[in-house]
C-alpha cells in the first residue's frame, strides 16, 4: 500500500474533516461511472481502489496511531514474523529516522536480504552512533554474513560451492582424458 497521505494528497497532520474532503474530491474525480466506454476505466477503478484503501486506513488509524505507536506495532509485527505488514507500515512513514532504518533493516534481515539489511542497519548506526541496539544488530549481521562479501577466505575453502566447483573440474579433466568422473554431468 502506498503512503495514504500521498494518495489523498494531504499532509500528515490533516484533520479528519480535511481527510474526508480530499477523499470526496478524489472519488468524484476517479469514479468509474465517469469513464464508461473509456479506455481509462480500468485505471480509474484501480485508482479509486487505492483511494478507498488510503481513506479507510486513515479513518481507522487516525486517532489510534502516533509515529511512536506505529513504530512499536512494527516491532511487534517483526517479532511475530508479519514482515509484509511491518514493511507496509514502514512505507507509510514519511520521516525516515534512525529507528525507521533499523526496523527496515530487521525486516530485510529476517527475509534473508542481507545487502539491504546491511545498508539500512549501517544508516541507522550512522544516524545514532551511540545506540547499542542498532550497533548490536549491525555487528551481529556483519559477523554472521561477512563471508558473502569477501570473494576468498581461507576458512571458507571447504564450503559447498568450492566442493561443487572442485568436483566439476575433476569431471572435466577426466572427460578430457577419456574417462568420466561423474556420469550425470
Amino acid at each position: 500500500m502506498k503512503n495514504p497521505y500521498e494518495v489523498l494528497g494531504i499532509n500528515k497532520n490533516a484533520s479528519e474533516a480535511e481527510i474526508k474532503k480530499a477523499y470526496k474530491e478524489l472519488v468524484k474525480k476517479y469514479h468509474p461511472d465517469k469513464y464508461i466506454d473509456n479506455p481509462l476505466k480500468e485505471l480509474a477503478e484501480e485508482k479509486l481502489k487505492e483511494i478507498n484503501e488510503a481513506y479507510n486506513f486513515l479513518m481507522n488509524n487516525k486517532n489510534s496511531y502516533s509515529d511512536k505507536d506505529l513504530l512499536h506495532s512494527i516491532r511487534i509485527d517483526i517479532q511475530n514474523g508479519n514482515l509484509g505488514e511491518a514493511e507496509r507500515k514502514l512505507n507509510m512513514i514519511n520521516r525516515k529516522t534512525a529507528e525507521w532504518y533499523f526496523l527496515m533493516g530487521m525486516v530485510n534481515k529476517s527475509r534473508g536480504w542481507y545487502d539491504a539489511a546491511y545498508s539500512n542497519l549501517e544508516t541507522a548506526c550512522n544516524m545514532e552512533p551511540g545506540n547499542r541496539e542498532y550497533n548490536r544488530a549491525f555487528n551481529s549481521l556483519f559477523r554472521q554474513n561477512d563471508h558473502y562479501r569477501e570473494p576468498y577466505r581461507k576458512e571458507s575453502d571447504h564450503n559447498i560451492c568450492n566442493i561443487c566447483a572442485t568436483l566439476y573440474c575433476l569431471d572435466c579433466l577426466c572427460e578430457c582424458m577419456g574417462g568420466d568422473f561423474i556420469s550425470c554431468i
